[in-house]
C-alpha cells in the first residue's frame, strides 16, 4: 500500500520540482529573454504583420492585402537573377574564405619570429568599419584615379582604367573580395582554436604510423576541426547573406538589378520606392530562405556532433 502511495505521488513531485527550478532560473533567464524578445522575435513579429498590409509612402497603414505584397514580389522578373547573384555571392565567398583561412590558421599555429604581431595584423580588417573598407577598395578601383587601375596600366596590363564599380560582373567580383578579406580573421581565429586544441599525443602517435604530413593533416587534424569549420561556417553564410554595405558601396551606383543580392534589392525597394510593405515582403522572403539554409545545414552537418 505504501509503495502504490509512493508511486502515485512520485509524478507530482517532479513536476513541482521541475517547475520550483524553472522560477528560481528564471531572475537569470529573464533578462536574455526579455532581450531576444525586444530585438528578434518583436521586430520579426512586426515584419510579417507589415508584408501583409498595404503602406503608403509616407507610412500609413491602410489595409489589409492578405499575400498580395508576396504575389507582387514573386511576380518580378527580376527576381531569379537576383536569387542566382545571392546564391553565387554566398558560396563563393564563404568557400573561398574557409579555404584561406584554414591554410592561414595552420600557419600561424606554427612557431616562427613575430608571431603575435602577425596575429594581431590578421585582426586589422575584422577591427576596421566595414564601410571604411570597402569605400578604400571602392575609391582604389576608379577608372580615373584608382591606384588599383594605375598600378596596372603602369605595368602595361591595362591601356587605361577599366571601370571594376561600373559593371555588374567586375563590381561583384570586387564585392567577393572584400568580403572574404574582412570574413578572414573569424573565421581564421576560429579555426586557430581549434587547431590548438587537437592533442599532440594524436599528431605523434600519426607520425609514429608512418603517416606523412598531407595524410594526418587529412586524416587527423581536419577531421579534429569539424565543430569550428561547422560553427565558423554557418556564421558567415548568415552574415554573407544578410550582407549589405560592402555590395550597397561597390554596387550602389549599377543601374538595373544585374548586381543586385536579396539584401541590395531589399534596400532599393525601400529607400527609391518608398514601399514599406513590398520591403517588408521581401524580408520575410529573406528571413525564410536563411532558416531554411541553416536548418538543413545543422540536419545535415551537426555542428555540435563529437568527432
Amino acid at each position: 500500500m505504501s509503495t502504490a502511495v509512493r508511486d502515485a505521488t512520485a509524478p507530482k513531485y517532479r513536476v513541482r520540482k521541475h517547475d520550483q527550478s524553472w522560477w528560481a532560473s528564471l531572475p537569470w533567464i529573464g533578462p536574455a529573454l526579455a532581450l531576444i524578445l525586444a530585438i528578434v522575435v518583436f521586430p520579426a513579429g512586426y515584419m510579417i504583420y507589415n508584408s501583409t498590409r498595404k503602406i503608403s509612402q509616407v507610412g500609413t497603414d491602410l489595409e489589409s492585402v492578405g499575400f498580395k505584397n508576396f504575389a507582387t514580389v514573386f511576380a518580378d522578373p527580376a527576381l531569379p537573377r537576383i536569387l542566382i547573384n545571392t546564391f553565387f555571392w554566398v558560396i563563393i565567398v564563404v568557400l573561398l574564405t574557409v579555404v584561406i583561412s584554414l591554410a592561414l590558421a595552420q600557419f600561424l599555429n606554427k612557431p616562427f619570429p613575430g608571431r603575435t604581431l602577425v596575429r594581431m595584423a590578421v585582426i586589422v580588417p575584422w577591427a576596421a568599419s566595414v564601410v571604411m573598407t570597402t569605400t578604400l577598395f571602392y575609391y582604389a578601383m576608379d577608372p580615373n584615379y584608382g591606384l588599383f587601375n594605375k598600378f596596372l596600366v603602369d605595368l602595361g596590363v591595362l591601356e587605361e582604367g577599366f571601370g571594376w564599380t561600373k559593371n555588374a560582373v567586375p563590381a561583384i567580383a570586387v564585392s567577393i573580395v572584400v568580403a572574404v578579406f574582412v570574413s578572414i580573421p573569424f573565421t581564421t581565429y576560429t579555426i586557430l582554436a581549434g587547431l590548438q586544441a587537437v592533442p599532440d599525443e594524436t599528431l605523434e602517435a600519426a607520425k609514429m604510423d608512418g603517416a606523412g604530413r598531407w595524410r594526418t593533416y587529412f586524416s587527423v587534424i581536419l577531421p579534429q576541426l569539424r565543430s569550428a569549420l561547422a560553427v565558423s561556417v554557418l556564421i558567415n553564410i548568415i552574415n554573407v547573406f544578410n550582407n549589405l554595405p560592402i555590395l550597397r558601396v561597390m554596387t550602389g551606383s549599377i543601374p538595373g538589378n544585374d548586381a543586385d543580392t536579396l539584401m541590395t534589392y531589399i534596400f532599393k525597394v525601400l529607400q527609391f520606392d518608398r514601399r514599406l510593405d513590398l520591403s517588408s515582403a521581401l524580408s520575410v522572403v529573406n528571413f525564410a530562405i536563411v532558416l531554411v539554409i541553416v536548418a538543413i545545414y545543422v540536419k545535415t552537418v551537426k555542428p555540435m556532433k563529437e568527432v
